[in-house]
């Protein structure tokens, strides 16, 4: 019996492949393409975007980012993943950043995931794990399903919040609040 060694792609790889039209994340050298998730999914995406950046552009709190930015991770092998919504704070990474080529290397503060139709729970809650153990502080993952929003917090806590909850920035956005309702109202 013979096996073949999977060859382990790199960041820079990924950046190329996605300039050749394959869009994935890395993750430990290994590529997983991702297809598009439909208009519910980039819908709830484009409204949390829209909720986010009225609360942190004006008072310039930092960066807010959608998943096309990319985040390394880990190196040798290399993992780059790309979470639907990001935020960084000014304190960790200057506006002027952005403009930085390639992927971020700073961890989000604010990591925002909203499950496609084909993610089980289980997966959702491992991408939110991943994050944290990563450094990220807060992170939400939405569900169009049954339209809740899981809350995992660096310090261990996880909340299900539902649609007569209320989503705050704990003090990752201190200040910002939105109704759970409003993240999936029509």
């Amino acid at each position: 019996m013979t096996t073949a060694k999977t060859k382990l792609l790199t960041a820079a790889d990924l950046l190329r492949l996605d300039s050749e039209g394959v869009r994935g994340e890395l993750v430990r050298g290994v590529l997983h393409e991702t297809m598009p998730t439909g208009m519910h999914h980039a819908w709830i995406t484009a409204k949390l975007v829209i909720l986010l950046g009225i609360f942190i552009m004006p008072r310039r709190l930092g960066s807010l980012m959608t998943a096309d930015m990319g985040v390394w991770l880990e190196r040798n092998p290399d993992t780059v993943r790309a979470p639907d919504i990001a935020y960084i704070s000014a304190e960790r990474m200057p506006l002027s950043a952005v403009t930085t080529p390639g992927y971020s290397e700073i961890v989000p503060d604010l990591v925002v995931e909203v499950a496609s139709p084909n993610d089980s729970l289980r997966e959702v809650r491992e991408k939110a794990l991943m994050w944290l153990s990563h450094g990220a502080r807060l992170v939400w993952a939405a569900h169009p399903n049954t339209r809740a929003v899981d809350v995992y917090r660096a310090n261990g806590e996880h909340a299900t919040l539902s649609e007569g909850d209320s989503l705050d920035g704990d003090d990752v956005l201190p200040g910002f609040t939105c109704a759970v309702s409003d993240v999936f109202a029509v």
